[in-house]
């Protein structure tokens, strides 16, 4: 697909042209010309006039196939949003099938990636539903993705980040998913452009340095292949192509592997007419190159899920070099660059209605999934989970073809066939051999369930550890939520006294109920023991209720606190010398001074300190521990500016600290760790990092915390992330 920054109306009319099809001119126009009118005086950050990006979204839909209404819902997409216009005005001055598509696609255009998580979840959680009843709304957000993609660079550098973020996590899966190859690899290639640019780069010029070799080879090979096989099998056609860029990427910067031994970086595509052409292809192939074993996959008797269909094998050429040849028919071809698009843009013999509806189950399986979660943000997860480009091809002792995401286990499978045999399962079989539960698949293995009929027999709450897909998780905690509401309401209750003891949480029966009355109306929970059953079935997670808990606790023990002294009789007491210092320290001997917190170690309330006099800026508060504090006072130069210091009682002030956290270097691992920092609602004042020699790298982090139980909750939050070794205070 052609990269375009700007489009004029002219532009799109010769697109539309060169099609050959028919469209609904008048409606084109007439939208055409109210998008011009509704973004009159609208700039676009490049500079440009904004009617410029409605435009090329919609050349995007024509280079994509797609019908009148969609091209009308490209032009119009941002004017319910960003101008005056109502939906209701679009109703009435086209028709209800195309308000209905800007409807759809205004509330995705309302997804802000950098958000609170729950807020996401619950827009992706419309997307779907929208695309459920009818997929053109995100094959035009995908259009309108794809536009703010190409113009990204005249976006903030954060901006930037989360915006490719976002289109490699939610958007390129949902893509690939529906099999629009074009749209889904170039999503992928701009966000990695922006997620790790040194990578990018560095590929990209690898590629352009070979650029000369690799066109004579791939151009010689097809002259090579086409020669042996038109004199057996009529009508064949030949095409090159490259691997993309983020292919690449992941298979050497996150498969650990060198270009060499990335044997699909050149392919050629042979496309013929019949199913029978494409095996006798195959099979001339292989007595004209050396196969490389284990490197053949067979997608026409086993189709991917989003439909995709080929013959895939590498061979070795003459000169040694790997190659891979891609063998289809023409509608195949079709299906594989344009997936579901290619429907409306090619007649492949197949009634619209039956083939969009077989694209759409995943929606809809993915929506049921999540129907009874009180959990929102599962969604969002599914999505990065199971819509993965990675899947692997297991078959059932009777032949069925199961596809599942990469590292699915024999618990995925089982689930996967359905939710009675995967409750029922004790064990499995893989190619006839007994494997541990928590087995991961591979392609072509044959994999038997075993089941009990023992009544009361369901799965275990360790399942929920080990599963890889939504759908198995989804499955078991329907089965626990159903069949063991009183274990959930004990275990439940247990993991919560556990957190309560952790974060030094105590509670009367009044104040837990009062509490956990606010905290369960917001995740639909009608009673204490909802909660707890939620709780215990896994359907709401205790780190995302926990900082709510702690926030309405600290309120209850405040006002408890201030009623208490309301309620006693004032007396005149004795003013003690010392008395409570800014932050809420107390420094022996000195009387409202002022307080100042040293920025070389960074004291939190709960840490051994001491004060240090300062000339003219008050008491300097340290460490105890701190490099900078002698190991005894006494021996120090002026002992005498050393003062006695503590933290006067329960301190509600927020503090600055920093964390060093180290791990192992890897792509995107800075980005890891500022989205764990955006997901938990902190203030960041400095996020910065340095590669080490020996290949790990180190992040220094400066925030603002509540306290010493508030800063552990997020070193345990960060100590979760991939490849992260230690988080310590610096």
């Amino acid at each position: 697909m052609a990269v375009r920054h700007g489009q004029s109306y002219e532009e799109l009319l010769e697109l539309i042209r060169d099609t050959g099809r028919e469209f609904n001119m008048e409606i084109i126009e007439k939208a055409y010309k109210l998008a011009d009118g509704a973004h009159q005086g609208q700039k676009r950050m490049s500079g440009e006039p904004y009617i410029i990006h409605p435009l090329a979204v919609s050349c995007i839909l024509v280079e994509l196939g797609m019908d009148s209404e969609s091209i009308v819902g490209g032009l119009l997409h941002d004017v319910v949003e960003d101008t005056d216009y109502t939906l209701e005005d679009i109703r009435k001055m086209f028709n209800q099938e195309i308000a209905n598509l800007i409807d759809g696609v205004t509330k995705l255009g309302k997804i802000p990636y950098s958000s609170r998580e729950e807020q996401q979840a619950e827009n992706i959680r419309k997307m779907l539903m929208a695309m459920s009843e009818d997929i053109r709304v995100i094959i035009i957000k995908l259009a309108d993705r794809l536009h703010n993609m190409r113009t990204l660079e005249f976006k903030p550098p954060q901006k930037q980040r989360d915006t490719a973020l976002e289109s490699m996590e939610v958007y390129a899966p949902i893509a690939h998913r529906l099999g629009i190859r074009a749209v889904k690899e170039e999503l992928e290639d701009l966000s990695l452009q922006y997620l790790d640019p040194v990578a990018y780069h560095e590929i990209e010029d690898t590629l352009a340095m070979q650029s000369k070799d690799r066109i004579a080879f791939i151009e010689r090979t097809k002259t090579e292949i086409r020669q042996r096989v038109s004199t057996m099998i009529p009508n064949v056609y030949l095409e090159g192509r490259v691997k993309s860029i983020n292919g690449i990427f992941r298979k050497m910067f996150i498969q650990g592997k060198s270009m060499e031994e990335i044997y699909d970086v050149y392919a050629v595509r042979v496309i013929v007419d019949t199913v029978t052409d494409c095996y006798n292809v195959l099979g001339l192939i292989h007595d004209m190159f050396q196969p490389i074993p284990n490197r053949f996959k067979d997608y026409i008797s086993t189709p991917k899920p989003n439909m995709y269909q080929s013959l895939h094998t590498t061979v070795l050429s003459a000169d040694g070099i790997p190659f891979e040849v891609q063998i289809r028919t023409w509608e195949m071809h079709y299906t594989a660059e344009y997936g579901i698009a290619a429907h409306w843009k090619y007649k492949l013999g197949m009634t619209r209605s039956k083939s969009v509806d077989e694209r759409l189950v995943w929606i809809r399986q993915m929506l049921e999934n999540q129907k009874d979660n009180e959990d929102a943000t599962d969604i969002v997860r599914a999505i990065k989970s199971d819509l993965a480009p990675e899947e692997v091809f297991v078959f059932t002792p009777k032949g069925q073809v199961i596809s599942l995401p990469a590292g699915s286990t024999v618990i995925d499978f089982a689930y996967a066939i359905h939710s009675a045999v995967g409750n029922r399962m004790v064990g499995a079989k893989v190619d006839k051999r007994i494997v541990p539960i928590d087995y991961k698949v591979k392609t072509g293995e044959i994999i038997e369930i075993l089941t009990t009929k023992e009544v009361g027999h369901g799965p275990s709450r360790d399942w929920l550890k080990i599963v890889r897909t939504s759908e198995a998780r989804s499955k078991i905690r329907q089965w626990f939520k159903k069949e063991r509401r009183e274990e959930n309401i004990v275990e439940g209750r247990a993991e919560l006294e556990r957190e309560f003891r952790r974060n030094n949480i105590e509670l009367s029966d009044e104040l837990l109920q009062n509490l956990m009355d606010t905290v369960g109306k917001r995740n639909s929970c009608g009673t204490l023991d909802d909660l707890y059953a939620a709780i215990g079935y896994g359907g709401i997670q205790l780190w995302k209720i926990m900082p709510r808990i702690r926030e309405e606790y600290n309120k209850a023990k405040k006002a408890a606190a201030q009623m208490q002294e309301a309620a006693q009789p004032s007396q005149p007491v004795q003013q003690p010398r010392v008395k409570s210092a800014v932050g809420g320290v107390l420094v022996e001997g000195v009387d409202n001074c002022l307080i100042k917190f040293s920025k070389c170690c960074n004291p939190l309330p709960g840490d051994d300190i001491i004060g240090f006099i300062t000339r003219g800026f008050g008491v300097s508060i340290h460490k105890r521990n701190c490099s900078n504090v002698p190991a005894r006072i006494e021996d120090a130069p002026e002992p005498e500016r050393w003062v006695h210091a503590h933290w006067a009682g329960e301190v509600r002030e927020t503090f600055q600290t920093t964390l060093e956290i180290v791990a192992n270097d890897r792509p995107g691992l800075l980005a890891d760790v500022a989205q764990q920092f955006s997901a938990m609602h902190l203030s960041i004042h400095s996020l910065n990092s340095r590669e080490l020699k020996d290949g790990s790298a180190v992040i220094y982090a400066t925030f603002t915390v509540n306290g010493p139980d508030h800063l552990k909750s997020v070193m345990d939050r960060l100590k979760g992330i991939q490849d992260v070794r230690s988080v310590e205070r610096s």
